[in-house]
């Protein structure tokens, strides 16, 4: 039996893990700066659970604050009911995977892996199998006699996840473990990360500012900007139904287009274009607070569309569409990516260059070219400012 079956999944209760009006403030010469504010979220089981934003926003303070390495201004951490703020950080049976590795030099890949066991009084038979079972885990058993400084970037990074493993901690957090890889060992290193946690059957709780690496290990995603959290929810949910203009532009591409508010009813409205297209039954979402900005007078709203939602066409011919639905423009870029291509639009009836993204290329479309676009049927939202 391999060590990936050797090595035994949690069988307790799943852990019940909840924040609560979280809030870092920090005095700085210049005055207190709130880092996060009343953040709440709460996860259970072997939930992988990714804090996803901006340089600045505040999802590594939040991680710190839960590790233990940041104190807190005010709020609550629990744990199965348990207060985390009246535990020290090594009492909070916490795995840590820093972005530099936070390796010993001096130790051997084994003696770093066994680094945890043996500070919590683990006896050398208890050491020896799971420091062994461990790196046979993360393919490292031929490594373990080696030092840091004779292995690659992802090499270390599979040696400190393995340290952070081997005590079986309940809870996994990651600061950026993959910020410092090469793009191709960043997609191995995610997905294997992913299986590492699913087969042990542990809770991730894990930092990057990397939407499409976010998107792909995650099972939720908190989207944070400027200290505050902004939504929680599925990678799908955050994807087609963002709460804010602001997750709708960091999360994947989106195209804005200024629209009059022509009705309203409920959480459903109607969007009227400037030139006279109608689109009816769209979901509405209010914009949040700081947002004003984006709306341009005397339009009070926003179609928001996705670029893979969108068509184009050369702009030649009769046209045998609606005339008042479609856009005109002028394609710049045109980026052959291999499993799409991209088509950067500069057009009047947008809020900054316009993308869509096409199973393959549009006839007759060159850089440069005059060319129509417009908006299919689905997948658009209705964001309004906010009264």
């Amino acid at each position: 039996m391999d060590a990936q079956h050797n090595i035994a999944r949690h069988t307790a209760a799943p852990l019940n893990f909840s924040v609560r009006d979280l809030t870092k403030v920090f005095q700085t010469p210049d005055g207190p700066v709130t880092a996060v504010r009343d953040v709440s979220f709460e996860i259970t089981g072997d939930t992988f659970f990714t804090m996803l934003g901006p340089s600045g926003c505040g999802k590594t303070t939040t991680l710190r604050m839960i590790a233990g390495l940041e104190t807190i201004s005010s709020g609550e951490i629990r744990l199965d009911g348990a207060d985390f703020r009246k535990k020290n950080a090594f009492e909070r049976n916490i795995g840590m995977v820093f972005q530099s590795y936070a390796l010993f030099p001096h130790m051997t890949v084994f003696e770093n892996a066994a680094y945890g066991l043996r500070l919590r009084g683990a006896d050398g038979t208890m050491v020896r199998q799971r420091v062994t079972e461990t790196l046979a885990m993360l393919r490292l058993e031929g490594l373990a006699q080696r030092y840091p400084a004779d292995l690659s970037g992802g090499q270390q990074q599979r040696v400190s996840i393995a340290r952070a493993l081997v005590y079986r901690p309940g809870i996994l957090l990651l600061d950026e473990p993959l910020a410092n890889l090469d793009a191709k060992l960043r997609v191995e290193m995610r997905d294997e990360i992913r299986r590492l946690q699913k087969t042990l059957g542990v809770m991730a709780l894990y930092v990057t500012h990397d939407q499409e690496e976010a998107m792909a290990v995650s099972d939720r995603i908190a989207v944070f900007s400027k200290g505050l959290l902004m939504q929680v929810g599925s990678p799908y949910e955050i994807y087609t139904h963002p709460t804010s203009l602001f997750v709708a532009d960091f999360i994947g591409k989106a195209n804005f287009f200024p629209v009059d508010v022509d009705s309203r009813d409920r959480d459903m409205g109607t969007a009227l274009v400037p030139g006279g297209a109608r689109f009816v039954g769209l979901p509405v979402v209010t914009a949040a607070n700081g947002e004003a900005g984006w709306f341009s007078a005397p339009h009070k709203g926003l179609l928001m569309v996705r670029p893979e939602k969108m068509w184009l066409s050369a702009a030649h011919g009769t046209k045998t569409i609606d005339a008042s639905s479609v856009f005109t423009g002028r394609a710049v870029r045109i980026q052959f990516l291999g499993t799409f291509v991209r088509y950067l639009v500069e057009s009047p009836a947008a809020r900054g260059s316009v993308i869509i993204d096409l199973a393959a290329f549009a006839a007759g479309v060159t850089e440069g070219a005059e060319v129509y676009f417009g908006l299919k049927d689905d997948g658009m939202i209705f964001v309004e400012a906010a009264s």
